[in-house]
Parts: C-alpha cells; structure tokens; sequence
C-alpha cells in the first residue's frame, strides 16, 4: 500500500512540474531554466545522501556503476530535459505529451537488444496505442493547415491564447524521448553492479554528472550573466519545478523496492492525467485542450500502461478461447 502510494505522489509530483515548468518558460529561457533546475536537483540530492548516511557509498561505486549513473544523468537531466523545455515553450505539455510517452518505445527496444525481452501480441497492440495516441492529438493542426490553405482565417484553438509553433515543438518532444527512453537502461545497469541500497548516493552521481555538463555549457557559451538574469515569477517557478522533479525521483525508488514493477509503472504513467490536470489550473490560457488532444493523450497513456503489462497476466484476465490464448502466447525473438 504505501509503494503505491509514493509511485502515485510521484507520479502527481511529475505532472505538476511541467505545468510548473510551463509557467516558467513564459517568461525565462530554456538555458536559464536549466541553469537553475539541475543544480538545485544535485544539492537536494546530496542532502538526502547526506541525512541518509549514504555518501560515503559513492568511494565503493565500480567504475561500471559510475558510468552508467553518470551517462543516466546526463541523458534524462540535460539532453531529456532540455528537449522536453524546449516541446513545452513551443506547444504547451498537453500537446508534447502523447508524443513523450513513445519513450517507453526507446526502452523497449533497448531492452530487447540488450536485456534478452521479448515482443508479445499484447506490446504490439500497445506500441499500436501509443503511436495513434499523438496521431490523433495532432489532427487539430491538420485541421488548421486545411483551413489556412482554403483562405480562412486561422485563429488559436479554443481554450488557449497561444499559437503553439507546432512543428518546433513536436520534434523537441520526439527528441526527448531519446534522453528519457535511454535513461532507465543505464540505471539499471548501474543498480546491477551495486545493489539498491543506495539510490540516494546513484541519484547524486546522476545530477552531479547533468550539473557538470550544463556548466561547461553556460560557461563556454558565453552566457553566464544571461543564465543569471532570471528574476521574478520565471525565476520562482524554475526553483519549484527543480523541487519538484528532484523530490518525485526520490519517490520512485522507494516505490520500486516496496511494489512490484507491474504495480508500479502503470501508476507512474498516471502523471499523464495529472499532466493535463495542473495544467489546466496553472496554464489554461498557455495550453491546448481540444478534444482530440485529450483522446490522443488518453490513447498513448493506455498504450503505456499495456505496454508494461506481463502478456501472460493481461491474457489469462482475458475472456477469450483457448486458441486466443495460444496466440498471445507468441514470443519475438
């Protein structure tokens, strides 16, 4: 009960940073917000150690277990993340996030090319899901491009007072699930050399790594004091989705250790909902909330769900004959 419990909080947890994320690039820049959010992730992160007597396990870590750590970090808290600010400034997190859920699709594929899974009828259908999730989810530009090319006028979908630049932030939301996707593989990796007694000192590995890298990238880019510019209301929602993000990580490993991962995934895919939930009340005016963004997203999310669902758990639930039981058997490779 209480592993359910922290992967639901941190799954609400996720979804309220990205409306705060969305909050905060209203009027600061992607850098800025990355400037600010990584290091507060890593302080927070070497506090828990701290408290948690943990530190000192990072000295007996195998260069193995750092590496992946380190290469984790990097790829979600610099390269996922970045992407993921920049899909959000450009079409809003109701519109980036069907196509964000195809990151279980990159660690899908990874784990069957290096982790010996295997496909089933049952992820077909799924990864069938989470394709025509943003498939439908994007028809209202389809709409809006038809209606631009037969001279009518074009004006923001209702429920919204920004144009979403839809092209820039679709292809910052695909490149985001690279960063997301690979993420989970290298900390696995990581936790197979170690042991999961330690995920606090893992996780500062992870971010001190992220940290060092968007370093030299404000410093060598010249743009130290721009970084530092941002003040006011951008400024304070950047540290509360720092907060955010780092506080719902250290829930998950918890959850991890205390459920089962059949029980945890499809709870932690619950951020989707909670996604279009807080945006609603924090970004209504900044989001889209057509109807079909919200089936698209609903769509993708049970493809999510399915996905990480034992294929012989959904078809014995199933009631189908015995030869349809047979064909769900199917196993690839």
């Amino acid at each position: 009960m209480l592993g359910a419990f922290l992967a639901l909080l941190s799954a609400a947890l996720f979804g309220l940073n990205n409306a705060a994320t969305r909050r905060g690039v209203l009027g600061g820049t992607v850098m800025q917000g990355m400037a600010l959010t990584v290091p507060i992730g890593m302080v927070l992160f070497f506090i828990a150690a701290l408290i948690t007597d943990s530190l000192g396990a990072i000295a007996s870590f195998p260069p193995w277990a750092l590496m992946c750590f380190a290469l984790a970090g990097i790829a979600h808290f610099v390269l996922g993340r970045y992407c993921n600010y920049r899909a959000i400034a450009a079409i809003g997190t109701n519109l980036a996030s069907p196509i964000q859920q195809w990151e279980i699709l990159v660690t899908l594929a990874l784990a069957l090319t290096f982790l010996g899974e295997r496909l089933t009828p049952i992820s077909l259908i799924a990864i069938a899901l989470l394709l025509a999730g943003p498939a439908i989810a994007s028809r209202i530009e389809k709409r809006r491009a038809a209606a631009a090319a037969g001279g009518e006028k074009v004006e923001a979908a209702p429920g919204h007072k920004f144009q979403p630049r839809y092209r820039e932030g679709y292809t910052w939301a695909f490149l985001s699930i690279f960063g997301y996707g690979v993420s989970p593989i290298l900390v696995r990796s990581g936790f197979e050399s170690i042991g999961f007694g330690s995920t606090f000192a893992a996780g500062l590995v992870s971010y001190a790594a992220a940290t060092a890298v968007v370093a030299i990238w404000v410093l060598g880019s010249g743009k130290l004091g721009h970084a530092l510019a941002l003040k006011g209301e951008s400024r304070r929602w950047f540290v509360f989705a720092g907060v955010l993000v780092c506080v719902s990580q250290m829930l998950r490993y918890p959850a991890l250790a205390l459920v089962p991962v059949v029980v945890f995934a499809p709870i932690i895919r619950l951020q989707t909902l909670f996604r279009i939930y807080f945006s609603w009340i924090l970004t209504r005016d900044h989001e889209v909330f057509d109807r079909n963004v919200i089936v698209g997203t609903l769509i993708s999310l049970a493809g999510a769900v399915l996905i990480v669902l034992p294929a012989d758990l959904v078809a014995a639930s199933l009631p189908v004959p015995e030869w349809v039981r047979g064909l769900l058997a199917w196993r690839w490779p």
